[in-house]
């Protein structure tokens, strides 16, 4: 069964030509538990969401905030493992004929194996990875596997890479550039990086890839600022936020769907 590549791009596109930026929601398989994850998923998208990254939860997410360290703990000691991310990725997609991405760093696949989870990956359904800590002079044998199961490989960019590297990471990269604006960790901000605009620009000039940002937006004013000069907005602290914070579950689905509709209001009304 080949992957979801194309059903990303022609979502993309499709967002492209509604002169809006897509929506693209993170959120932790296993959290709060894998049937609740999955659930979580689902009403995302139900609020809007165009896209979903399911995050691979790990022991030690070096590029993530407090708040997804804090999930991603929930996740590991409720047991998780890759079978229940993968399902999490089949369920989400067969819900709702969308893209899912898994996002994660590289030594749980390289311990799984690169051919047995891209096979199963694209068994899913799932549009391809995101793999923020893999170096694309070592991505090759990841992204020959990728490509024959019609996976994506979606590889990460950020304020400190020269021009020249930029032109090396999105000729690497399929499906879509993740341009993290600020370094560091992510999560939540007040106001949205300066340096997010400049970086943008200098990766469109190396690529006809989309370009997508994640820099902690979290409400539909800076989702509106991001979506005015990228191609997609990536949100993932706020939505796991609304989960921690909620009373209960049920609560907590309602708090992301209102949120996932909130930021796609946001995204509609780029200038």
């Amino acid at each position: 069964m080949s992957g979801n590549v194309q059903l990303l791009s022609d979502t993309l596109a499709k967002a492209k030509a509604e002169n809006r930026a897509a929506l693209v929601a993170y959120l932790p398989a296993g959290f709060p538990t894998v049937d609740g994850g999955i659930e979580a998923a689902k009403a995302v998208f139900d609020g809007g969401a165009d896209i979903v990254e399911v995050g691979l939860p790990h022991s030690d997410p070096v590029l993530d905030g407090p708040v997804i360290q804090t999930a991603d703990d929930i996740a590991l000691k409720g047991g998780v493992k890759i079978a229940d991310v993968l399902r999490t990725v089949r369920e989400a997609h067969v819900a709702s004929g969308r893209p899912v991405l898994v996002m994660t760093y590289w030594n749980p696949i390289d311990r799984y194996g690169v051919e047995r989870f891209t096979a199963e990956l694209a068994e899913a359904g799932g549009a391809g990875c995101i793999l923020p800590d893999l170096p694309v002079q070592e991505s090759a044998l990841w992204r020959e596997h990728a490509e024959k199961h019609g996976l994506g490989t979606v590889f990460v960019v950020a304020p400190s890479s020269r021009d020249e590297r930029l032109a090396e990471i999105t000729a690497a990269g399929s499906g879509f550039v993740y341009a993290a604006s600020l370094m560091g960790v992510t999560g939540t901000r007040a106001s949205v990086g300066a340096s997010a605009e400049d970086l943008v620009a200098r990766t469109r000039a190396t690529t006809e890839l989309p370009v997508c940002v994640g820099l902690g937006v979290s409400n539909a004013v800076q989702a509106k600022e991001v979506a005015a000069f990228s191609d997609g907005v990536i949100v993932g602290s706020a939505f796991v936020k609304r989960m921690l914070d909620a009373p209960d579950h049920a609560a907590g689905l309602t708090a992301v769907r209102e949120l996932a509709a909130e930021l796609a209001e946001g995204v509609r009304r780029a200038s």
